[in-house]
């Protein structure tokens, strides 16, 4: 164990596991996205009232940093077999310290949105009862990790409902219902989830790991690398219809077409020559994808929006 503080050994940890910056601007184009989405569909001008916006930013990467840290409970044998270098079997934190962050955390988003938006408490009961769920997985772990897309499209749903409640920022409080076109905004941030989850998880054959699962060594480079453009085709083709539903401008469809050819670009490469740099620009292609959707989708509509009613 270090010497340091945990404040200083937590700063570590984040930069490693959650790193604040990266995340809080993903999380906070995400729920601009979700919120701005909304009121486009419903053709209303502005935006919602900044304080309801930042509770939400505030509860929505409360909500992922919980699904990180009980990662850390859930996958805490596998990463001392496996995984040493990583910051809880190294000594950096321990889980005992993760679990205090945990309750830390989980307070802050309940008296957030008990203060400033308490009716949407159920919705957050909704996000943490599914969260509570995949911390156990589901109780059945033997059976979902035999199947590893069931796995891994299971704990995917955990988006789509921070979504909800992200949305419900502007339909739920206005006293409105939700557009059907933000089911297909769900789906595409269902399928962004499974693009992140496949893009991270490519990986030259020198970088694989005994007892650490990827898709690379599961079905190897080739299968791997079109199951990933599978996931980014059709995240694209959600993410056009719901751009339909919005009524958004032709240049939407050009962006998505734009990213849609360098992602797969990208992925080609590495298909081809599977080495570690080439892994590394997938992984990185697979974030810069989901800023793309929801800057797309919600992120720059949105705030045209705002500023020019």
């Amino acid at each position: 164990m270090s010497k340091q503080s945990f404040f200083h050994r937590f700063l570590t940890y984040q930069k490693e596991r959650f790193p604040f910056l990266g995340h809080g601007l993903l999380i906070a184009m995400f729920t601009f996205s979700a919120v701005a989405y909304s009121r486009i569909c419903r053709g209303v001008d502005g935006f919602i009232d900044w304080q309801d916006f930042v509770v939400g930013f505030i509860a929505t990467l409360g909500i992922f940093l919980l699904v990180r840290v009980l990662d850390e409970f859930k996958d805490q044998e596998i990463d001392a077999l496996y995984r040493q270098e990583l910051p809880v079997p190294r000594g950096l934190v321990t889980l005992g310290e993760l679990k205090w962050v945990g309750i830390a955390t989980a307070t802050i988003i309940i008296l957030s949105i008990s203060i400033q938006h308490p009716s949407m408490l159920w919705m957050l009961g909704l996000v943490l009862g599914y969260l509570a769920l995949m911390t156990v997985e589901f109780f059945a772990h033997d059976w979902l990790s035999a199947r590893p897309w069931v796995y891994a499209g299971s704990h995917m749903i955990i988006i789509p409902l921070v979504d909800l409640y992200a949305s419900g920022l502007d339909w739920y409080l206005d006293g409105a219902r939700p557009h059907f076109g933000l089911l297909f905004f769900f789906c595409v941030s269902y399928f962004n989830g499974m693009v992140l989850e496949v893009g991270r998880k490519l990986k030259s054959p020198e970088a694989e790991k005994e007892g650490v699962v990827t898709y690379s060594s599961l079905y190897g480079v080739n299968k791997g690398s079109n199951i990933l453009m599978g996931f980014l085709t059709l995240t694209a083709v959600m993410a056009a219809v719901a751009c339909w539903y919005a009524g958004l401008s032709p240049i939407s469809y050009l962006v998505l077409g734009l990213a849609l050819v360098v992602s797969t670009i990208v992925v080609t490469q590495y298909k081809a020559t599977p080495v570690k740099a080439k892994s590394k620009r997938v992984e990185i292609i697979s974030g810069i994808w989901t800023l793309l959707m929801y800057g797309t989708l919600g992120g720059i509509p949105g705030l045209l929006n705002y500023l020019l009613p």
